[in-house]
């Protein structure tokens, strides 16, 4: 039986051209174990995300991770990643549960945070 995961902390950093999060926390109400997952997201589908958004209107119906996921032939978890990184830089904003744009160019803006954050990761 899966469980949701209390307390969780998200991070999100580039590793090998793909946006990766990864979330830790403690699963179960009560004192359940620690519990880690990682997710990947590659840089083609990152991109197709971010060009899909800039085309969703800022107003009327917005979008959502089940119809970017199948009007872009896309994997579910891949758009999911992308979607939560965007809303976590800011990029999207999310109303009544659809996302809309908060930014006038979303791809560049969503390409300039994917970039920054993989040269955040580089040793010099």
């Amino acid at each position: 039986m899966r469980t949701s995961i209390t307390n969780r902390s998200v991070v999100f950093f580039v590793q090998d051209g793909c946006l990766v999060r990864i979330v830790a926390g403690r699963a179960g109400e009560t004192g359940g174990n620690d519990r880690t997952y990682t997710q990947r997201c590659g840089q083609q589908v990152f991109e197709a995300v971010a060009h899909a958004l800039n085309q969703t209107p800022r107003e009327g119906a917005g979008t959502s991770v089940d119809r970017l996921a199948r009007q872009e032939k896309l994997p579910f978890t891949q758009v999911n990643i992308a979607l939560e990184f965007l809303k976590e830089r800011g990029i999207v904003e999310v109303r009544h549960r659809h996302c809309y744009p908060a930014t006038q160019d979303i791809y560049l803006d969503a390409m300039v945070e994917f970039h920054a954050l993989a040269e955040e990761g580089k040793i010099v």
